[in-house]
Parts: C-alpha cells; sequence; structure tokens
C-alpha cells in the first residue's frame, strides 16, 4: 500500500482524505487544528503531532493550505522528516511568482517539489472529480502522474515552468469570482425591477454566457473591437443597471462603470466595449 501525507485538512484536504483511504492508500494527516485532523481518524487516517511525524516514511506529501506564507512554513516544519525521493504536490492556491521562486529553491535544495492547484470542491475531492493543474519539473510529474489522476477527473500538466499552474489558477478564479459578482448584480438588478432571483436565471435558458465568452474573449484577447456593441451604448446601459438598483449595494458595476469612463475618456468610446480591455491585451 503507498504511503502518503495530507497536511492540511480542512474541508478540501478532508475530502482527499476521505478518497484516499477509499482507494486504500495508508494516509497520515496533519492539521494546525487538532481536532480537524482527529476527525479523520474515523476514516483510517494516522493522525500526526507534527509535519515531520506526518511526512516520514511518505512517498507522496500533498499540501492544501492557505497561502504562500503558510506554505513556507509547514514545508521547513517538514523536512526534516522528508525522504529524499519523497514528492511534494502542493494544491495550495498562491502567488505566481512566489511559487515559481519557491519551486526553484526547493528543487535546487534537493526537495522534490511540484506545485498542483485545483478546480475541485471538498465534495468533488471525494468522488475523484474535478481538475488539477500542474507545473514543474516533468520527471517530477511523470513520476506522480498515475496518482493524480485517480484524485481527479482531469490533470493538466503545463510545463516545466513553475509558476504557470499558479498563475493559471488565478485566472481561473477570477473568472469564477468574477461571474459570481456579476450574477450577484444580476439579482440586484432584478430586484430593482421587482423581479425574483430564481426568475431572473431564466435568462440561461435562451441565453448562453459561455459561449459570449468563448467570442467575445477571443476577439478581446486578440485586439479586435471593431464595435458590434459600441462602449457609449454599453455605458448608458451599465448606467440604466446603475439607476435600477438604487441605493442598493452592488459586487462589480461600478467598477465597470469606472473602467468604461476612464477609456471613453481616451477616445475609444465607439469601438467594441471589449476595449476595456486594451491595457490588458496589450504587448509589453
Amino acid at each position: 500500500m503507498t504511503v502518503i501525507a495530507y497536511l492540511g485538512t480542512g474541508l478540501l484536504g478532508s475530502g482527499f482524505v476521505e478518497a484516499a483511504r477509499t482507494r486504500g492508500d495508508t494516509v497520515r494527516v496533519w492539521n494546525r487544528t487538532r481536532e480537524k485532523a482527529q476527525a479523520l481518524a474515523a476514516f483510517g487516517a494516522q493522525v500526526a503531532a507534527s509535519p515531520a511525524d506526518a511526512v516520514r516514511g511518505a512517498e507522496r506529501v500533498h499540501l492544501v493550505l492557505k497561502d504562500d506564507a503558510v506554505v513556507e512554513e509547514v514545508v521547513a516544519a517538514l523536512r526534516p522528516g522528508l525522504a529524499p525521493e519523497a514528492i511534494i504536490c502542493d494544491h495550495t492556491t498562491t502567488h505566481p511568482a512566489l511559487t515559481g521562486e519557491r519551486a526553484a529553491r526547493l528543487n535546487a535544495e534537493g526537495v522534490r517539489y511540484l506545485h498542483c492547484p485545483v478546480f475541485i470542491g471538498p465534495a468533488a475531492a471525494r468522488l475523484g472529480q474535478g481538475i488539477i493543474m500542474v507545473s514543474g519539473p516533468s520527471v517530477l510529474y511523470d513520476t506522480v502522474r498515475p496518482a493524480l489522476e485517480q484524485q481527479a477527473q482531469r490533470v493538466v500538466y503545463w510545463g516545466e515552468r513553475a509558476d504557470l499552474a499558479a498563475a493559471y489558477k488565478l485566472m481561473g478564479n477570477t473568472l469564477i469570482i468574477g461571474l459570481g459578482a456579476l450574477v450577484s448584480d444580476v439579482f440586484t438588478v432584478a430586484q430593482g425591477c421587482d423581479v425574483r432571483a430564481p426568475d431572473a436565471l431564466k435568462l440561461l435558458e435562451f441565453f448562453n454566457p459561455g459561449s459570449m465568452l468563448q467570442n467575445r474573449g477571443k476577439k478581446m484577447s486578440e485586439g479586435d473591437f471593431t464595435a458590434s456593441f459600441e462602449l457609449v451604448m454599453a455605458r448608458k446601459d451599465v448606467q440604466l443597471m446603475l439607476d435600477t438598483t438604487g441605493a442598493r449595494p452592488v459586487a462589480a458595476l461600478l467598477g465597470i462603470a469606472a473602467r468604461m469612463d476612464e477609456v471613453i475618456a481616451q477616445g475609444h468610446g465607439h469601438e467594441d466595449f471589449g476595449v476595456i480591455a486594451r491595457d490588458a491585451v496589450r504587448d509589453r
């Protein structure tokens, strides 16, 4: 049986541990709040007193932590128990630049480290669903790939550049959080129009945001701002939205309006509203 360690047993880490135990892996766990790790003993996980104890004898170490600072702290604490051949799979969402620096430093010091952030929720982790992204040394990826493929429906390897998985994770979360904020504002506009939030979602019966993102996103990424919906007209509509919401709080519309005003003032009002991305897609 494979011996693996999970450091960080919050909602996502616990889901991974439960799935690993179902597969028959021997799992050691550690968490800063011991009670969270102790709850996994019911699934047969071995609760360790320290990060070093958790990783001792493990061939894979999975980190599911809060941020870069905690990753650095936990990696330092686990290293006395880390076997030379063990591979650290870090699933933490972290800053791309710091991730790249950390990966280069650790691998240069003989610590076999891969950044493996995920698009997986706790329930999906228990079922081996979702997406794991990986970047870093291919020799390490080739070694852990079969195990990662048991954790998720899809594993995407971005290559040797160690910060790329972190970058794509951050971009993906930007999309997820941004869309959530816009849905919140749709509900706020609906409330201002005396329409129930569930009824507002009837828009999705004939309006496909995914298709719009693919088509308009491609044009924006290429810097093609040929107008199909002029920025000045889009700005007029955003003002209607804001007027409709009144004093109600909005999550995204005020920032969108401010950016539109800025780009209109620069003389781009009669280009497509996608021109608000002009600075983001310009080659530097």
